[in-house]
């Protein structure tokens, strides 16, 4: 049977190190770094990225563990169709692969999958694999996962603004009517708040086509950490960050203080 994920059975850090923390909603990550880990081993591209899924399933634990609700990790950007083929016929069957190892684990943890993206790209049994994991979690109620796959932020956008000129052209909506929150409305993460932190790791310090629009006012942190490497402890570190971050939302600091003392 798999390992349940209690929030108090961590060997890394324990819960007293986060209970004064102010613990984000929901974190997005791009797991950068995975072809160079594997430079630095002397091992091929391959073991890099096949080394990153045991930091998406420690990541995954620790969100769980400390209360997070909502993780999204950027796995395959629409960009990404650009590398070698060999390295993407690779990460397509890892990401297969991975699916049919890691959706009875997540299910048996309460955890929901989700994906966004332009799958009709993924070949029929990628995308059938897809559509199960997300029935089978569906009720979920724990963490809910959200996997990045072919996808983009400006896609994302496009999208959403061709979806409302629809509304407009069948009479639904009224061209006047249109504002932030309806081409919000419209985006792949419609129903979900917006990240609180992201988190990039490899060391470059890009959003990289990431949740344009949802990232307005997310907390950037980047850590020089290579995704292969990122455990319990570099998540607890970028968790520390944010807490002592003060989110003004356009407000003034006294403001954000005075709200806080209310």
């Amino acid at each position: 049977m798999p390992q349940q994920w209690n929030r108090n059975d961590t060997p890394h850090c324990t819960m007293t190190e986060t209970d004064d923390l102010n613990v984000p909603r929901h974190v997005a990550i791009v797991m950068d770094g995975n072809g160079r880990w594997a430079a630095q081993q002397g091992l091929p591209r391959s073991a890099g990225h096949k080394a990153g899924v045991k930091s998406v399933r420690a990541t995954v634990e620790s969100c769980a563990r400390h209360g997070v609700e909502y993780l999204t990790l950027f796995a395959f950007s629409s960009e990404n169709w650009r590398r070698p083929a060999q390295e993407v016929n690779m990460l397509m069957l890892l990401f297969l692969t991975s699916l049919k190892v890691e959706i009875q684990r997540l299910h048996k943890n309460n955890i929901r999958l989700s994906f966004i993206g332009e799958r009709s790209a993924f070949d029929t049994q990628l995308q059938a694999k897809i559509a199960e994991a997300e029935a089978l979690t569906v009720n979920n109620t724990g963490l809910h996962l959200i996997v990045a796959a072919n996808y983009g932020g400006r896609w994302d956008i496009a999208l959403a603004a061709r979806r409302t000129a629809e509304r407009v052209v069948s009479d639904e909506l009224a061209i006047e009517d249109i504002s932030p929150e309806t081409l919000d409305s419209e985006l792949c993460l419609a129903d979900m708040p917006d990240p609180d932190l992201f988190i990039r790791t490899g060391g470059e310090q890009r959003i990289s086509n990431f949740l344009l629009w949802q990232m307005a006012y997310t907390e950037l942190y980047f850590t020089e950490v290579l995704w292969p490497d990122f455990n319990a402890d570099a998540f607890l570190a970028a968790v520390k960050c944010y807490s002592n971050r003060q989110r003004r939302f356009g407000q003034t600091g006294e403001q954000v203080e005075q709200r806080k003392r209310a």
